[in-house]
């Protein structure tokens, strides 16, 4: 028998980077900002602290989750929904008089489910003019939904979207046209909220 101690040895846990903090906590401050009750102030910490791009008169509901917004270029006098997930890190375009209804969700960038070590892609995503994205639908990565277009309630866009078609199901398909006949300006909401 030895009268020697085992010496017990633990594993090294390392710091996370000052970086790694400061993106965690720019992440964290970024989905509170979503849930204050005025858009006024919602908007003005969006444009100056995340650099977001947005439209006159467009309206971005609570509860909305920004990735890269920075990336993000949002046009004038467009409905974002609440509950809605607007992913820029590949580029996200939206147009004029778009029309996201709650819960759209809207991403540019993913994994490679065929790659060894299951690495991220990423491509940019555009939603013309006058789109309307109904509740719950998801735009993957490379996505271009043409002007006037329309994806129906819980549809998974995999390809482009021909300008005025009407797109459902999972994955999309084309199952109507809309009136090519279109000028409006979405303006209704609710100012404070």
């Amino acid at each position: 028998m030895s009268d020697s101690l085992r010496v017990q040895s633990f594993p090294i846990v390392s710091m996370p980077s000052k970086r790694y903090l400061f993106d965690s906590f720019k992440f964290s401050l970024l989905q509170w900002i979503g849930k204050i009750p005025a858009q006024t102030i919602r908007h003005f910490l969006y444009r100056r602290l995340y650099h977001l791009t947005i439209g006159e008169g467009t309206v971005i509901y609570n509860s909305c989750h920004f990735r890269s917004p920075e990336k993000t270029i949002i046009g004038s006098h467009t409905s974002i929904g609440d509950q809605c997930v607007l992913d820029g890190r590949g580029g996200l375009t939206i147009g004029h008089s778009v029309n996201l209804s709650t819960a759209a969700w809207i991403w540019t960038a993913q994994h490679d489910l065929n790659d060894r070590e299951f690495a991220g892609t990423s491509a940019p995503v555009v939603i013309e003019d006058y789109a309307w994205i109904s509740s719950r639908a998801t735009i993957l990565p490379g996505v271009t939904i043409g002007k006037g277009a329309v994806v129906a309630a819980g549809a998974v866009v995999t390809k482009s979207v021909a300008p005025f078609d009407i797109v459902g199901g999972v994955p999309a398909k084309k199952i109507g046209e809309r009136n090519q006949n279109l000028d409006y300006k979405l303006t209704s909401c609710i100012a404070f909220w």
